[in-house]
């Protein structure tokens, strides 16, 4: 089971921004400098260290260009004050002069590069790699990093680049642009989804995307906040964009396609606990300090009350496989429980009666597999109130191999009910009946030295 990942951002967010709090949530920066150094790319080196922001301790993931590869990416007085002649390639770092030299990383030249967002190029007279969409794929596919990581950073570059041909009014395979295929840009997504896959994190959920007001320099001209770019993203994606009444830009387009790629929810369980934190500092100086918070959460129920919803049918003209496939397919779609009971119906007719546990929002998801799957014409539906425990699933060390256990909370003492699956695995590897070892692991779990619980 894969981990859910709380993207707070309330100062917006880059791709420095965010690989700096997973590397902060705990991702292994090993295997994230093993797969830049991997990639085809030169040109930079990458510095990994302890800052202070607003006197918060947080990660800083720093892309540093060498002359020929430089954008000025965070000379705030080029990109707000507007007095500079060049142009500039539009990026979302935060604050360049940090507070704190390195603590938590090295100092590294890799031979990739990626960076941040914004299509807009540096208009300094050096050396700049004008690549194509197919040409970053071609250098994620050569690098040394997982094919989930290789295919969430070609996601995310897709992204992008959909955004740019739109604002450009190109085909995505005719648009050439600098900041797609810029040194950094290209570090900071293949580094994003190496950290991302190498933390296990399947669900990600952010409530809110604070981005700033104004006007900023790029390699166009002065652009209104949100740039094209994440504007397009915003509205292809669907992302919960606030606009702060605060100047400056806090969303890059790198940040707007890493949240567009990996968000599957807006909103926030009702109940759960906080895993771990991880503090992401971003390089420009405004007003409000530029961090993202990448936390870990595991959803809980708390005791007491609460409202689900039971649908009932009646059915005498339908076979059994169907029943049984109609089953299948409710438990698939969210489900909380579902069960038939024998009944006899009018004329005599012997029957089933279908009830269905489900929570209110998946009311019409399940009335539709009903129709769509049985033979029955209506169906009751039913609000009711239940007692709940606090519960949470976990996954245990046993003597016997890792097990997932739902824990609940009954007057202040924990139960432990091992889950199905774990337990008829466990089963077939050590030969043993299901309940001999459906009550070891419950002793197992009860034993203070029994082994470390593990996050799910």
């Amino acid at each position: 089971m894969g981990k859910t990942l709380y993207l707070d951002c309330p100062s917006g967010i880059s791709g420095d921004m965010a690989v700096a709090a997973l590397l902060d949530l705990g991702a292994d920066e090993t295997v994230l400098r093993q797969a830049l150094e991997s990639l085809p790319v030169s040109g930079y080196t990458v510095n990994i260290r302890r800052v202070l922001k607003s006197g918060l301790d947080a990660c800083d993931f720093d892309v540093v260009l060498d002359q020929n590869h430089e954008n000025h990416d965070h000379d705030m007085e080029y990109l707000h004050g507007h007095e500079h002649g060049h142009e500039h390639d539009h990026n979302h770092n935060h604050e360049h002069s940090h507070d704190h030299e390195n603590v938590c990383g090295h100092e590294h030249d890799h031979g990739a590069a990626c960076g941040h967002d914004h299509g807009h190029g540096s208009g300094h007279h050096h050396h700049h790699e004008h690549r194509g969409l197919n040409d970053i794929l071609q250098i994620i596919a050569c690098g040394q990093m997982s094919e989930n990581a290789k295919a969430l950073a070609g996601k995310i570059f897709g992204i992008i680049a959909d955004a740019e041909a739109k604002a450009h009014g190109l085909p995505r395979d005719e648009v050439h642009f600098h900041e797609v295929g810029a040194v950094d840009s290209i570090v900071d997504i293949v580094a994003f989804a190496v950290c991302f896959d190498n933390l296990g994190i399947s669900e990600v959920i952010v409530p809110r995307l604070c981005e700033g007001m104004g006007t900023v320099r790029c390699q166009h001209g002065i652009l209104p906040i949100p740039v094209p770019a994440v504007a397009n993203i915003a509205g292809a994606y669907h992302l919960p964009l606030h606009i702060m009444n605060v100047q400056g830009e806090f969303v890059t387009p790198t940040g707007a396609a890493i949240v567009a790629g990996t968000m599957t929810s807006g909103t926030l369980p009702e109940n759960f606990t906080i895993c771990r934190i991880g503090l992401g500092a971003g390089k420009r100086n405004y007003e409000r300090p530029s961090l993202v918070r990448a936390i870990l959460i595991e959803e809980t129920s708390q005791a007491g009350s609460d409202c689900i919803c039971k649908l009932e049918t009646d059915i005498d003209d339908c076979s059994g496989e169907a029943l049984g496939y109609t089953m299948e397919l409710l438990f698939e779609a969210g489900a909380r429980d579902v069960h038939y009971m024998p009944v006899y119906m009018k004329k005599n007719r012997p029957a089933y009666e279908l009830c269905v546990i489900c929570a209110k929002e998946d009311v019409e998801t399940m009335e539709q597999i009903i129709f769509a799957n049985t033979t029955t014409i209506g169906i009751r539906r039913m609000a009711v109130e239940r007692a709940v425990l606090p519960r949470s699933v976990k996954t245990f060390k046993t003597p016997f191999g890792d097990a997932r256990v739902k824990v609940c909370t009954v007057q202040g003492a924990l139960k432990y009910y091992p889950e199905y699956e774990s337990v008829i695995q466990l089963c077939r590897r050590h030969g043993r009946s299901y309940m001999e070892m459906y009550h070891d692991l419950v002793q197992a779990c009860q034993s203070p030295d029994a082994g470390s619980e593990v996050t799910p």
